[in-house]
């Protein structure tokens, strides 16, 4: 997975497993361990994680799995429309992020990050449109508990993801 920031300025980058497809997008399996960096920065995962990378939106979404270190359920990054390269999925980062913890509490996390990028970096109109839009739907399903955010395909694919590394 290679996410870069708008202006083709790097961002986070990992190896992800590929786990399968269903009628939300592909899902990718992140076992404990698996290395995530940035320039500055690095860190190993401290619980499994699966990321749904949609058929048809802009945004990816992070489900963790219970117990480990992650202050959140799922963390969703608003981008640009996800664009597979040969085996590398692709997005631009656009700073919006959709958060649910575990205790149930819902909210959109760096919108001001958003606004000033937005400016700074000259996101087109197109492209901030897109964001917002994006953000919108995200919040509202995760707010109605619709799937993907009902918990059932993220636990659906958590298992599968326990199933292949434990076949590894």
């Amino acid at each position: 997975m290679v996410f870069s920031k708008w202006g083709d300025r790097p961002h986070y980058e990992l190896d992800a497993v590929r786990l399968g497809d269903d009628e939300h997008g592909l899902w990718l399996g992140i076992p404990v361990g698996t290395r995530i960096s940035r320039p500055g920065v690095a860190f190993d995962t401290g619980q499994p994680q699966v990321a749904l990378v949609p058929h048809d939106g802009a945004f990816v979404a992070t489900f963790h799995a219970p117990g480990g270190p992650s202050h959140c359920w799922l963390y969703v990054d608003i981008t640009t429309v996800p664009v597979w390269r040969g085996d590398e999925v692709h997005a631009v980062d656009l700073d919006l992020d959709v958060v649910k913890d575990w205790t149930g509490r819902v909210w959109v996390d760096d919108e001001d990050e958003f606004a000033d990028h937005r400016v700074r970096f000259g996101y087109p109109d197109d492209v901030a449109g897109l964001a917002v839009a994006a953000c919108d739907a995200v919040l509202g399903s995760v707010r109605a508990g619709a799937a993907p955010y009902d918990g059932e395909a993220s636990a659906r694919w958590l298992r599968r993801l326990d199933v292949v590394m434990m076949g590894r």
